[in-house]
């Protein structure tokens, strides 16, 4: 058997983009995206139409672990004071990030155990604080 390797056709990408008030579609390959964009801005250019810019593109942000985010936390001397677990709970809260209690509780726990957070107090009344300070 005479086995032909061809090179597998990627499919063609969809970008549907608004400059000002008009609206593109556009369908191509990969390779051929830039260009077909850098034609679609000159011609509105040329046209006269008003061109603002109104959003800007925000690459998606990657998702976090919790235990990542506290961490986030850590590293920026947000436990330099002990906080209680409602304290980061909130705190996570408030930057974006809405994990279970539970989850919160078990990533904190994990730190302690690697060293990087401590402990202190009774069950259900714990204070979390930096057992080592974050590297600058």
């Amino acid at each position: 058997m005479n086995a032909q390797t061809e090179p597998i056709a990627k499919p063609p990408i969809r970008v549907k983009m608004k400059v000002g008030n008009l609206e593109f579609e556009i369908e191509c390959q990969e390779d051929q995206l830039e260009e077909s964009i850098r034609k679609i801005l000159l011609t509105v250019k040329e046209s006269g139409q008003p061109v603002t810019m109104t959003e800007r593109f925000t690459p998606p942000t990657r998702a976090e672990t919790c235990k990542g985010v506290i961490q986030r936390l850590w590293s920026e001397g947000w436990f330099a004071n002990s906080r209680s677990l409602d304290e980061v709970y909130n705190q996570m809260a408030l930057i974006g990030y809405h994990y279970d209690r539970t989850a919160v509780a078990h990533a904190l726990i994990d730190l302690v155990k690697e060293g990087i957070l401590g402990r202190d107090g009774r069950p259900r009344r714990y204070r979390y604080a930096q057992k080592k300070p974050p590297t600058q």
